[in-house]
This record gives C-alpha cells, sequence and structure tokens, in this order.
C-alpha cells in the first residue's frame, strides 16, 4: 500500500527501465534538459507535455527522479503481453472521447497519494511536429484535486524526434489552479486554462528554438 513520503518511489520494473534507459537515450539523441529545479520534489502534480513520438513516455521518465503514471489508450492495453507490461510500467487505460469516468478517477486517486500524473495534452501524437490542438482533461483533473500543472516541451531539432539528432526537454515552471483561473467548473474556463497550459509550452519551445540559432553549429553523427 503507498504511504505517504513515499513519492519517489518507483515500481520496480520502471526502476529497472529507467536505470538502463538514461545511458542508451544519451548515446541515441544526445539530449539535454532545462528547468529541473522547477519539479517539485514531493506532493502530486500534472505534467503536460506536447507529443511527437513513442520516445516521450521515455524522455519525461529520465529527465526527473520520481515515476510518471501515464494515462494511455485503451487500444494499447488489447494485446495482453504488452497491456501487463505497461501496467507494470505505470500506465493506465482510458477511453478517449468518451468521458471516462473510471479513468479519470483513478488519476485523481494517484495525485491525491501524491503520485505524478503524465498527460500529453494534444492527446495523440503530431505527425507534422507543429502542435495540435490541446484538450481539457489536463485542466479538469488540476481543478478537482486543486494541483498545479508542469508544462513540458520535446523540441528536437528538426520538427521530429530522430536518433542521433540533439533533442532539448525542457520544464517549466508550476502553474496554480489560481493562476489558470479554474475554480468555475465551467466549459469556458477549462478552455482558458488549457490554452494557458498549452502557451507555456510554445512559449518553451520558441525559446528553446531561438537558442539553438544563437549556438554554434555542432556535427551530430
Amino acid at each position: 500500500m503507498y504511504q505517504r513520503g513515499d513519492e519517489r518511489k518507483m515500481m520496480p520494473l520502471y526502476a529497472i527501465g529507467r536505470a538502463i534507459l538514461i545511458p542508451l537515450m544519451k548515446l541515441l539523441f544526445f539530449y539535454e534538459v532545462k528547468g529541473k529545479n522547477n519539479i517539485p520534489k514531493k506532493g502530486g502534480y500534472i505534467v503536460c507535455s506536447n507529443h511527437l513520438s513513442n520516445f516521450d513516455p521515455v524522455f519525461l521518465g529520465i529527465t526527473q527522479k520520481r515515476q510518471i503514471f501515464y494515462m494511455a489508450k485503451k487500444e494499447l492495453f488489447k494485446n495482453k503481453f504488452f497491456g501487463w507490461l505497461i501496467r507494470k510500467l505505470g500506465a493506465f487505460p482510458v477511453d478517449r472521447g468518451k468521458g471516462d469516468g473510471k479513468a479519470i478517477n483513478n488519476a485523481e486517486t494517484l495525485i491525491e497519494e501524491g503520485k505524478v500524473l503524465g498527460i500529453f495534452i494534444e492527446g495523440t501524437r503530431s505527425k507534422t511536429g507543429e502542435f495540435l490542438r490541446p484538450k481539457a482533461g489536463a485542466a479538469m483533473i488540476a481543478e478537482k484535486v486543486n494541483v498545479p500543472v508542469i508544462p513540458v516541451c520535446i523540441t528536437p531539432k528538426n520538427k521530429k524526434v530522430r536518433i542521433f539528432q540533439k533533442v532539448t526537454i525542457s520544464w517549466g515552471e508550476p502553474i496554480s489552479c489560481d493562476q489558470l483561473g479554474l475554480g468555475s467548473g465551467s466549459g469556458e474556463g477549462y478552455r482558458n486554462a488549457t490554452k494557458k497550459i498549452m502557451g507555456q509550452i510554445a512559449a518553451l519551445r520558441e525559446r528553446d528554438m531561438q537558442a539553438r540559432l544563437k549556438a554554434p553549429e555542432v556535427d551530430e553523427k
């Protein structure tokens, strides 16, 4: 049973996988991390990131020290072995687009226990590298359990994540429910809060792209 104070305790398979993947991903992607000081050391919160590739959960998992529990589309659980595997890694199914109450309750329970919930705010991967229209689920959950949202942007060199090319993972400052204007429980309030979260993600990408343009070019093999 989970106990308060165990916020940094990881599921065994997650901890093993993370230890293996940290050096491997560093070799494959030359990744850099920004804003690690923005990450709370305890307490529940929601990580909201853009979504470009299947590597994104790994990037988020290896660039900070707490386990992230993800909502994952229910189709991923149809294969019994893969479904078992991702459950052991902390994922749980959600029926996208249908107001899945069970998934929402699972998410709220995790956060109330002091754990970290990961949501890809666009709801699916972007095939072009451009941002997609964000979904309001993160704002709704944040309001219900009154926890901050941390915007994260994954910024590859050329819009798409490719091996042997640099990727920047930037963690923004936590955004409180008050800062998001939440509290009314209205659809308009959720939409406005979601736009603010997405705006912060976009600002992180713009900053990182500008910094990359100013930096001297380095050959990537």
